[in-house]
């Protein structure tokens, strides 16, 4: 029963990440094409210190399982895995924003070019997982501890990085927490069952979070664009750090506590799924936002966000759905052979099951 239960606060957490990604994209689109803001905005803002960095914490927390094999097999599950996806969908969406929308195939060719140096778009987020994936492995084989990868990492963090490259900002912007899901797996693991066996103490942490997190995104002032949102005291180095570590740490929580309750399955199977939903939801968000603005029917942009939210997150599930059940496409969420290294074909790897790591 706790294997199950830690399968569902796992998944349901993957669940409220990529739901909050898409609300973010969504949200700012719709603001973007209005050139307003609405009520989703301030949604927006204020899972702004933990929506990505939640993402990065739990897709290292299984790191521990495949660290140790030798460097085919490893690159095989965690760098080309990812490579593989990041480079299908880039194309995907770059057809569809050059060549379907506007015809401009030479953009579309100048695109694919770009997006093998820097991360192209909404996916940029699967090419820093290969990324830090590799040097995590180098980390690893060259024995360096972990407090001393976490310390540096957390300056890093701190860090102005508004002239370095998109890689470079990235890595100081968000490698600290995928390290962190990898190293503190363990207590993270023991932090959730606390909180499943002391669920009412672990509430009371979750509001006294909440309210800190509102009051430090909110005050003194925030600076809420149509396209992009600043908070407050959160945005300042060390702040945001510290945030963005309780964020996660919430989230985890507050997804334990569902599992406890029997409440996690919905959001558990959009987490299950949420690779599906971050590589293709871009697209049904862009025709749908189109659409509505066409029609002209809908003025206020909180509720044309919302249904722009439900559209983009549903239709790509539906997708995926509709693709396992007729068993065409099925390489657009499933890497097949050919794209293996040879490594992994000759010794296939079991799957990592979604349980707590070992202590």
């Amino acid at each position: 029963m706790a294997s199950a239960k830690r399968l569902d606060w796992v998944d349901a957490a993957k669940g409220i990440s990529i739901l909050l990604v898409v609300m973010m994209h969504s949200t700012l689109g719709v603001g973007q094409d209005a050139g307003d803001i609405g009520f989703m905005h301030y949604a927006v803002t204020y899972s702004a210190p933990f929506r990505m960095p939640e993402f990065f914490l739990i897709s290292g927390l299984f790191l521990s399982y495949v660290i140790g094999r030798d460097w085919g097999r490893y690159a095989d599950r965690r760098v080309v895995h990812y490579l593989y996806f990041y480079a299908l969908w880039a194309i995907i969406q770059l057809f569809f924003k050059n060549v379907v929308a506007s015809g401009d195939i030479a953009g579309f060719v100048s695109g694919i070019f770009f997006a093998i140096f820097e991360p192209y778009s909404i996916l940029w987020f699967i090419y820093m997982l290969a990324f830090f994936s590799a040097v995590t492995k180098w980390l690893y084989n060259n024995h360096v501890p972990h407090w001393l990868v976490l310390a540096v990492t957390a300056v890093l963090q701190m860090l102005p990085t508004g002239n370095q490259s998109t890689i470079i900002a990235y890595f100081a912007e968000y490698y600290v927490f995928f390290y962190a899901g990898y190293a503190l797996a363990p207590q993270i693991f023991k932090l959730t069952r606390w909180a499943q066996d002391n669920a009412l103490l672990a509430m009371l942490a979750l509001v006294a979070w909440a309210g800190i997190n509102f009051g430090l995104v909110f005050w003194p002032s925030v600076d809420m664009q149509p396209d992009h949102v600043t908070a407050g005291y959160a945005a300042l180095p060390g702040i945001h750090l510290v945030l963005a570590f309780a964020g996660t740490t919430a989230i985890c929580v507050f997804s334990a506590l569902l599992a406890k309750f029997n409440m996690a399955k919905p959001l558990a199977w959009i987490g299950e799924r949420s690779l599906a939903v971050y590589v293709a939801f871009v697209i049904p968000m862009a025709i749908f936002r189109t659409i509505l603005f066409k029609l002209g029917i809908i003025s206020d942009v909180g509720v044309m966000s919302v249904l722009v939210i439900i559209v983009a997150a549903t239709a790509s599930l539906i997708a995926y759905e509709i693709v396992q059940k007729i068993g065409f496409g099925k390489f657009l969420y499933e890497r097949p052979e050919w794209a293996k290294l040879q490594a992994s074909r000759e010794k296939p790897d079991q799957e990592v099951k979604n349980s707590a790591p070992a202590e």
